[in-house]
């Protein structure tokens, strides 16, 4: 398993797995195949060297990256890796010597979270981090959240309701996506290309509110609003480690076209170290995708 402890962003932190599509200027480029269908092109591996337009497509999502907007070309499902001595279901029993463990993926969220491998067996900690900042404050004042929670969370958190949870958040989010101008398609609340829809949470809730749910097993809720931050803009497909980022100070959150806010790694580390965001938390969540600055006009 990982043993990494830290919840501190490192800066100047390189991974084995990097694979930067870009080299000194030179795109490594290949033949893509057109596909006219809802305006998808090809796959993350046959269009990973196309320049993004807006709309982006529906098998995209937005991204920051070096204080830019990037474009994520996703080429197949989120995975929510379980090993063979993990009990992510909470029944007391290891996967390895429990069937329902394996009857929906468990998608979890804490800060003790541990996972040792990523979906191609290799080492957790040498794949790329995808870290997913989320709007930890109610920027509308609405109080409002999706499917009758604004109460439950409005208790949890002392009287606020983040905007993680409202469909309507007073910030803007790269999933789900926003739709019109930006994306050819508007998603739903707790939706986003490739992703599921529930997390556990339950993790989470033990570490920040014991006295409320200590000894918690699984906790489903919906996929909150968020947005993407990677390190390097220009990459081949590749499996992302999804790592959570709580941003409490809306004056730090990132706008469209990336010209404020949280807008790369090295940011999340000052927002952190300012008190505007959260330590890191972990999950055993990956998501499959290549990416490409998108060039605005």
């Amino acid at each position: 398993m990982n043993e990494e402890t830290s919840t501190a962003i490192t800066p100047g932190r390189r991974r084995r797995r990097r694979s930067i599509l870009v080299t000194g200027g030179v795109a490594l480029t290949g033949l893509a195949a057109t596909v006219a269908l809802y305006g998808v092109t090809a796959s993350a591996g046959s269009s990973a060297g196309l320049d993004p337009s807006r709309p982006i497509r529906v098998d995209q999502t937005d991204g920051y990256a070096d204080g830019k907007v990037v474009v994520f070309t996703y080429g197949e499902n989120y995975q929510c890796v379980h090993e063979p001595f993990d009990d992510r279901d909470g029944d007391g029993l290891p996967a390895a010597q429990d069937p329902d463990e394996f009857q929906k993926p468990v998608c979890e969220v804490g800060f003790g979270t541990k996972v040792g491998i990523d979906p191609a067996g290799e080492p957790a900690g040498e794949t790329e981090d995808l870290f997913v900042i989320v709007p930890f404050f109610d920027a509308d004042h609405d109080g409002e959240a999706a499917g009758g929670l604004a109460p439950t969370l409005s208790n949890i958190f002392g009287g606020l309701v983040p905007d993680a949870f409202d469909p309507t958040p007073g910030v803007p989010v790269q999933c789900p996506e926003p739709g019109g101008a930006l994306s050819r398609q508007k998603g739903e609340f707790g939706t986003c290309t490739m992703h599921p829809t529930q997390i556990d949470y339950a993790q989470l809730l033990s570490e920040v509110r014991p006295d409320l749910f200590a000894g918690l097993k699984n906790l489903d809720l919906p996929l909150v609003n968020h947005s993407h931050i990677i390190r390097g803009k220009n990459f081949k497909p590749v499996w992302w480690h999804l790592k959570v980022i709580l941003v409490t100070d809306q004056n730090a959150w990132p706008d469209v076209n990336a010209t404020k806010g949280i807008r790369s790694v090295d940011d999340i580390a000052a927002a952190q170290a300012a008190g505007q965001a959260l330590p890191t938390i972990n999950s055993n969540f990956f998501l499959f995708f290549s990416s490409r600055e998108l060039h605005q006009h």
